[in-house]
């Protein structure tokens, strides 16, 4: 990681991918397919435009969450504790665990209807299957060799890219849609405004980023902290800085055609409704034949192999740090037991959420409460963080970040008062 990217060979250059990568596809879990095919399938192309504007945003906050990480060599929770109020911290982490918790099981679901869909057979079982399997992975292999398979996996959303072309697609308004935002002031349309900034933007994302830039200084001893070794700092946060803008632009092209596949078949032949994932593929079939049923069904499967790991590490990550325990995927289950216990209860009550009349739809809905709830705090935790010197040493936030972190604050702040006013009705 510390040679001039220019000069670095193919596989070099994936290696140089980590958490930015890996963060921006976990964002397109079958939680957020289900909210860009509602979107598309409601409105039409008139919610593409939501894939650019979120894109500055989401760069902004999840590379203040990279340069915390590397910074500090600690976890953003970590730093909570470190630095601010106990109660805060518990507050957080705890509203994080729980929203996390209940948006794996959803995924879980998902990705266990999406199978049934492809080959038949019973939901429970591979509930179970994709649970205990994520789990045993996250346990028994190490984090280095678990990257570097799943910045591979990362390939699978490419699924939705192709499914559009196998559809006859009227660019002309497509084009239309994504430059030139067309604001729906209704109640339905404002929630599915924030369904979306709800979906790109969410705080297990911020944890997980912050996390795992902790874990290279940790576990490497080639890396280090930038407070320790600013001269690392030049070639380190341009990694960051590329690493992070190549992982959001992967995020939004793929939610971009999600919304647009939805669009272009589903709402252009009346539809006006599809809640899952499961649905949106399901409903594919008859319009876009079964390929691009094929192709977006798979893509449910890969994209939550992605969004579990990270959601079951970021929570276990924020509640091993808030409790003083070491934490690490690097390290083996002997060294961090706690850590990977936490791990555990995170998937199994996940897995456990699916055999309770879990209702997915509400679920869903209120893990989208509780990330807006949890993102205003974290973000202005994050936001005071990189001003604090005590934090972040000599690298406090250069002023464009400090400008755009802020926007984003206000933009959660808006979203979830919106969120609110919208569920009161």
């Amino acid at each position: 990681m510390n040679s001039n990217l220019q000069k670095l060979t193919s596989k070099e250059i994936l290696a140089a991918f980590g958490p930015g990568l890996i963060t921006g596809a976990s964002d397109d879990d079958p939680s957020g397919i289900a909210t860009y095919s509602q979107a598309g399938t409601q409105f039409g192309y008139g919610m593409l435009w939501t894939m650019l504007f979120s894109f500055p945003f989401m760069c902004a906050v999840q590379e203040i969450s990279a340069r915390i990480g590397r910074v500090t060599g600690h976890g953003i929770a970590g730093n909570i504790r470190r630095h601010y109020s106990k109660g805060l911290l518990y507050f957080i982490v705890l509203l994080l665990f729980v929203a996390n918790t209940i948006n794996l099981g959803a995924d879980l679901g998902a990705m266990a209807a999406g199978l049934q869909l492809v080959i038949g057979g019973p939901v429970p079982v591979y509930v179970l299957v994709f649970g205990v399997t994520s789990l045993l992975i996250e346990i028994f292999i190490p984090y280095q060799t678990y990257v570097f398979y799943l910045k591979w996996l990362t390939l699978v959303l490419f699924a939705y890219v192709a499914t559009v072309f196998t559809v006859h697609v009227p660019w002309r308004q497509a084009l239309k849609g994504t430059l030139w935002p067309s604001l729906i002031w209704n109640a339905k349309g404002l929630a599915a405004l924030i369904a979306i900034l709800g979906t790109t933007i969410s705080p297990y994302l911020f944890f997980w980023q912050a996390s795992e830039e902790a874990e290279e200084v940790q576990d490497r001893p080639e890396e280090h902290a930038l407070k320790r070794r600013p001269m690392e700092a030049p070639v380190q946060l341009r990694r960051i800085r590329l690493d992070t803008y190549i992982g959001m632009a992967v995020s939004n092209i793929i939610g971009f055609f999600i919304v647009l596949t939805a669009a272009v078949t589903l709402h252009a032949h009346g539809a006006s409704r599809i809640d899952t994932a499961a649905e949106a593929a399901l409903a594919l079939k008859p319009l876009a034949g079964r390929f691009a049923f094929l192709l977006f069904t798979l893509g449910i499967i890969g994209t939550g192999l992605l969004a579990v790991p990270v959601l079951a590490g970021s929570a276990a990550y924020a509640v091993g740090e808030a409790l003083r325990l070491p934490v690490s995927l690097q390290r083996s289950p002997k060294r961090v037991k706690w850590f990977y216990v936490i791990l555990g209860i995170s998937v199994l009550l996940g897995m456990l959420f699916n055999f309770l009349n879990f209702n997915v739809i509400q679920a869903l809905y209120w893990t989208a409460v509780l990330n807006g709830i949890v993102a205003v705090p974290v973000l202005a935790i994050m936001m005071r963080m990189i001003h604090n010197p005590k934090v972040m040493g000599e690298f406090t936030i250069p002023g464009y970040l400090r400008v755009m972190g802020w926007l984003t604050f206000a933009l959660m702040a808006a979203a979830t008062v919106g969120l609110v006013a919208t569920w009161s009705r």
